[in-house]
């Protein structure tokens, strides 16, 4: 039995952007993980991409067979200065190239990234949809559900609730 190589992790580079939006747009459209309803087109990305890491956020993407096959990013968790080392997460992986160990080379270091860049506290937001992976993958690294909030989410014909997870980066 071959095991598949690893993820080549990296930072994002405008070259990217098309991909980033592509496997974006498949959640908005075919899932409840984001309630964003319409996809941001590959302009509002490379805005995106640009904001994060001109104040030295990391925005990843995972490589894999020469193409990205995820990304993630940590962005403020609020605008509010006191809010300065506290982060949210996120993390999308194209279709297709889930349960291949590519989301936890992945998040691992978005974690470690974040942690260099001064983030202290990360946020994970994270739909309740029935789909228990993310909530799983973070929980492999230390997240812990902080709350939940109910209803707060209406999409493909039904409300959602969200949970909140959080990782202290302080911790080891």
């Amino acid at each position: 039995m071959n095991t598949p190589p690893a993820p080549v992790i990296r930072p994002a580079t405008p070259d990217d952007v098309a991909a980033i939006a592509s496997i974006y747009a498949h959640y908005v459209e075919h899932s409840v993980a984001t309630f964003d309803l319409t996809a941001p087109d590959a302009a509002w990305w490379t805005a995106k991409l640009a904001d994060l890491t001109a104040v030295g956020w990391p925005f990843l993407v995972a490589e894999d067979e020469g193409e990205p096959a995820g990304y993630a990013y940590v962005a403020p968790w609020r605008v509010k200065p006191a809010y300065r080392q506290t982060v949210e997460d996120t993390i999308y992986l194209a279709p297709g190239r889930t349960g291949r160990g590519i989301g936890r080379a992945l998040l691992g270091a978005l974690l470690d990234a974040a942690r260099t860049a001064g983030a202290r506290q990360v946020i994970a937001v994270v739909a309740d949809g029935g789909d228990e992976s993310s909530v799983r993958l973070h929980g492999a690294f230390g997240f812990v559900e902080a709350g939940r909030l109910r209803g707060v989410g209406y999409k493909h014909g039904r409300w959602l609730d969200t949970l909140l997870l959080q990782a202290d980066l302080t911790d080891g």
